[in-house]
């Protein structure tokens, strides 16, 4: 059977891939700061947190998957009191997936196959004022996950960022959330990602046209 390793899947799209990838007949490995409610005979939880300076060990002794998907992220408004949510949106957002890459790609590699997903977001085009930890974690991730699959493809690893506008998660806050998608939608993507093992993906399109006119307003700005 094939094996897939879920990073930050006790809800939202994470925990909704879990569920499908299992109906599907995948094993499963999920990790996630808390413990999981998601019982099945296939599935195993490991309880980590991605900021964390022990997290790396926790994959050390995992046995190699076919998939890894990187769900894991957060994100606060800017706040001038409380530079470290900043901080720690790079830290968790692009970091963690760059520790989660070093940790299975070797044994990708090893097997001359494998596939590694990061959800990053559409917001990797702006600058933002409002949220600058999130959109320059996800610019860093999106150039990350690009450039490594460029890498690693000729020796059969496939790397996927996945660009998501709003979904309907606690992730999508505040009060303007234009065409935000459902999370079975978003999870139908990944499915396709899976299959077809694109090197980017950017959902929905009109939101990411949406994203690359913001992109020129933002940088306007700057001047």
């Amino acid at each position: 059977m094939p094996r897939a390793l879920i990073v930050g899947n006790t809800d939202g799209i994470g925990l909704a891939l879990t569920r499908r990838l299992l109906d599907e007949g995948w094993d499963v490995t999920g990790v996630s700061r808390r413990e999981s409610d998601l019982s099945h005979r296939r599935y195993e939880h490991l309880v980590a947190d991605v900021g964390a300076a022990g997290y790396p060990a926790v994959l050390r002794d995992l046995a190699a998957v076919d998939l890894c998907v990187y769900a894991a992220g957060i994100g606060e408004m800017f706040d001038a009191d409380r530079l470290g949510e900043q901080t720690d949106a790079i830290r968790v957002n692009l970091l963690g997936a760059a520790l989660t890459a070093e940790a299975v790609v070797p044994g990708m590699l090893a097997r001359g196959t494998g596939h590694l997903i990061g959800l990053s977001s559409l917001s990797d085009v702006l600058i933002s004022p409002a949220a600058p930890g999130y959109a320059a974690s996800k610019a860093g991730l999106t150039s990350y996950l690009l450039g490594l699959g460029q890498a690693l493809r000729p020796r059969g690893v496939a790397v996927t960022a996945v660009r998501f506008g709003f979904v309907d998660t606690k992730m999508a806050k505040g009060p303007a959330t234009p065409l935000k998608v459902g999370v079975a939608d978003a999870v139908a993507v990944l499915m396709r990602c899976v299959a077809r093992r694109p090197a980017v993906v950017s959902y929905p399109r009109r939101m990411s046209v949406a994203a690359r006119t913001l992109r020129l307003v933002s940088r306007l700005g700057l001047r």
